[in-house]
């Protein structure tokens, strides 16, 4: 190991060497350094083994509030006797004037240990007669003592003591560490070298150690599921879309009936939905809106849609909502939208599951758009995330037809893992709103995403705050 030494353990060096078993406060007043400094160079000498340091803790002993009390006025069993001196023999009831109800019991009690008192009973009450000969008891006499804090090791009566601490706030108990350092074998032995300055007469070392240890640093940085829904984000930009945001919270009308989910439909149901309680939407859209999704329900799921169902306020289960109520109110012939933000699920926590998590979204309006267009999309963004084995399998969702399941390959748990929904608006979605172009839709939870670039086996490792995961996430994969 390298001996070379920095001018502030020169100087800590010498000052031991002087002046063995000291403080880190003794060092710093001898050296003229800073008790930093100090405590800095203490550990590099004992990582050079050239310093030990020895610590010790020095335990006191005062009085409470209850034993100050009792220092004043005497311990109960005292005030009890004194009232007795007065007259000999007394009964329970007479004695009871003498302490505090609460403490009656312990005044008895340690007057008969303590041989001051006796017993007996006559045929209405117990009788309290007193002995001759009353000394002061070694709690008395410690008591005495400790009216000025002590320490413990100092107490040669130990059973007096145990017994004052068994009474309520009786005794406090404090201690005080001292730190002392001195110089190992090898830290005598060690020669000062120096050098004076011609000009000023400083002390000079000239060598520097370029082998000592540098510390290690965990600068601040942004948690490694932002940085992938930030990815999201450019990814998104770069391919020419425009992203558009959306509240939390949300009526029926628009996270369900929109979308052409029937209102008796599983996913509307409280155990998959989080409603808001008691809270309806006074206007949810406008009424030729209304009307003609309300016919559009009427028509194709063959029952009788209630307005009251469609103004229920719930947390919203997907970002949709958002993308379909922008193309409602805006109509566009072409656009690329999409849309990052929080969704909620009322579903069982698992390996791939969350209640609540972020979703990216998106639509692609276009007269002549098709489903290869939304594979070739979806292919585009998965490559460049990284994640190279993607497939696709037909599924059904109420609001799209076709409808299409992208899956892409965890290496980690050794099989596909879904990701994005998508398709292409029913026509039972974009006619009640006014759109006429044919609209491609997707979207997933960036968590999965998340799990498959990191290569995690469980989506909740994203939120466990393990600090050795987190500091072990190249910012740049």
């Amino acid at each position: 190991m390298s001996k070379v030494l920095h001018p502030i353990e020169h100087k800590i060096i010498k000052t031991l060497k002087e002046t063995p078993n000291i403080t880190y406060d003794e060092i710093a007043k001898n050296t003229q350094l800073a008790i930093d400094q100090v405590r800095r160079g203490v550990e590099w000498l004992k990582y050079k083994n050239l310093v030990e340091i020895h610590e010790s803790e020095v335990f006191f002993a005062s009085l409470g509030e209850n034993g100050k009390k009792a220092a004043e006025k005497g311990l109960p069993e005292r005030r009890l006797v004194n009232h007795l001196a007065k007259h000999k023999i007394c009964t329970f009831e007479d004695a009871r004037t003498a302490v505090l109800e609460e403490e009656f019991n312990a005044a008895i009690s340690n007057a008969r240990q303590n041989g001051w008192i006796e017993i007996t009973k006559n045929e209405t009450s117990n009788i309290i007669t007193l002995k001759d000969n009353i000394k002061n008891s070694s709690e008395e006499e410690l008591l005495s003592i400790l009216v000025n804090r002590t320490p413990v090791s100092e107490i040669k009566n130990k059973s007096a003591f145990e017994s004052l601490k068994k009474r309520p706030d009786f005794i406090l108990l404090d201690s005080i560490k001292t730190t002392e350092i001195n110089l190992t074998k090898q830290g005598l032995d060690t020669p000062i070298t120096q050098t004076k300055s011609h000009s000023t007469g400083a002390i000079l070392v000239r060598a520097i150690d370029v082998e000592a240890s540098a510390p290690e640093v965990f600068a601040a940085r942004s948690h490694p599921l932002q940085d992938v829904i930030n990815e999201v984000r450019e990814i998104f930009v770069s391919l020419g879309f425009t992203e558009i945001s959306g509240n939390l919270t949300q009526s029926s009308f628009w996270n369900f009936d929109a979308l052409f989910t029937p209102q008796d439909h599983p996913a509307r149901e409280m155990q998959d939905t989080f409603y808001i309680k008691d809270t309806s939407a006074n206007k949810i859209a406008t009424p030729n809106q209304i009307a003609k999704v309300s016919e559009s329900h009427k028509k194709g799921w063959h029952y009788n849609w209630k307005l009251e169902e469609a103004k229920r306020m719930v947390l919203r289960t997907h970002t949709t909502c958002v993308t379909i109520r922008h193309l409602a109110d805006n109509n566009p012939n072409e656009a690329r939208i999409f849309s990052v933000g929080r969704v909620f699920r009322n579903e069982k926590v698992s390996y791939k599951h969350l209640v609540e998590f972020n979703q990216v979204e998106g639509v692609v309006v276009g007269k002549n758009v098709t489903l290869r267009d939304l594979m070739g999309l979806q292919r585009e963004f998965y490559y460049k995330m990284g994640l190279k084995k993607v497939k696709f399998w037909p599924t059904f969702f109420p609001y799209t037809e076709p409808s299409l399941q992208s899956m892409v390959y965890n290496e980690k748990l050794g099989k596909w893992v879904e990701l994005f929904g998508m398709g292409i608006f029913r026509p039972e979605v974009t006619k009640p709103l006014g759109i006429k172009n044919p609209v491609l839709a997707w979207g997933g939870g960036i968590e999965r995403i998340a799990m498959l670039k990191f290569a995690l086996g469980d989506v909740r490792e994203l939120y466990n705050n393990n600090l050795g995961w987190l500091r072990s996430v190249p910012k740049c994969p």
